[in-house]
């Protein structure tokens, strides 16, 4: 199979139908063999529906049904494990993606040797209260994740190797940081396309501005993980030895200081009273901290199994 399109969704089912008829279009112009799976995020309106009468009139569509509204990361890393094609493209189901970018797009990973594209909505119809956040996030992340040349990593509008999606692993949020994922890996030839962005035809974005201080935090975890995700010990260890070794050093001063005191017959100088002996006592106890934490890191740096398990009603 040529082509697999990913399409996770939540209250949909207005725009499917000429989501659906677009693709369509664009495989058989091409001559491409696909598969289409759209991934209902637990939606409360009857885009399932939508989807299971679309199916019925075209066997290449597939569906998987979540019980509940997940988030688009468990939509995304459920949506990947069931790809057979050697390409794999995701978009948003709201037609602000364009199927027309589907060839070119298949090109560049084909022929060009790319292991993922990602596409770059040069010209966004968004209102400012999202279009500027969005440039402060991508510069953050371009400077975190040391991927310079993209400048749009939230972009649905993707297409991947088969390899890396069945290499990655989407939770939480992390579908912002699929491009950082890949490059730790070891996916590291990534391109980027400048695509038609389209505006809302349908419904309301269900994206909030929370989203921006979920991505900064979700930036954080990724970083520590990438660095220190297998070697926890390491960041933990080094804390925890800098604060035994201030520990010492503050207990050295004041043994120094009691030992003076008392060669000058002075018994004014009383250890509690310093504040030295505070501060050994506090880097002592923090240092020690830090060390446990380093070894429970270590024992838990493969996380529960279930961590990706999602309960879902449906799926043809």
């Amino acid at each position: 199979m040529d082509i697999s399109v990913v399409i996770p969704l939540y209250n949909e089912a207005e725009s499917l139908p000429e989501l659906t008829a677009w693709i369509e279009r664009v495989m058989e112009q091409n001559g491409f063999s696909y598969e289409i799976l759209f991934i209902n995020d637990g939606s409360t309106d009857n885009s399932w529906e939508v989807i299971r009468s679309l199916q019925a009139k075209n066997p290449h569509i597939h569906g998987v049904a979540f019980s509940r509204n997940y988030g688009k990361s468990p939509a995304l890393n459920t949506g990947f494990a069931r790809t057979k094609g050697d390409v794999v493209i995701t978009m948003d189901a709201d037609l602000q993606d364009s199927p027309d970018e589907i060839p070119e797009l298949y090109r560049m990973i084909t022929k060009e040797g790319y292991d993922l594209v990602s596409g770059w909505k040069k010209k966004r119809y968004d209102p400012l209260s999202k279009t500027i956040p969005t440039k402060l996030f991508n510069a953050t992340a371009r400077k975190v994740s040391g991927i310079k040349n993209l400048h749009d990593f939230n972009c649905g509008l993707k297409a991947y190797r088969s390899a890396v999606v069945k290499h990655i692993e989407v939770y939480g949020d992390m579908h912002r940081y699929i491009p950082y994922l890949a490059k730790n890996a070891g996916y590291t030839r990534i391109g980027e396309k400048a695509v038609h962005h389209q505006a809302r035809k349908y419904g309301k974005t269900k994206f909030g501005l929370d989203r921006f201080v979920n991505g900064y935090l979700d930036l954080g975890t990724l970083w520590f993980q990438s660095k220190f995700g297998i070697k926890p010990m390491h960041i933990f260890g080094l804390l925890g030895s800098l604060m035994f070794a201030l520990g010492f050093l503050a207990v050295m001063i004041i043994l120094i200081l009691k030992t003076v005191a008392l060669c000058s017959d002075s018994y004014d100088f009383y250890v509690t009273k310093s504040v030295y002996f505070y501060l050994s006592l506090t880097a002592i106890v923090v240092g020690t901290q830090f060390f446990t934490a380093g070894i429970i890191g270590e024992l838990i740096t493969r996380n529960s199994a279930e961590r990706n398990s999602y309960q879902i009603s449906d799926e043809f």
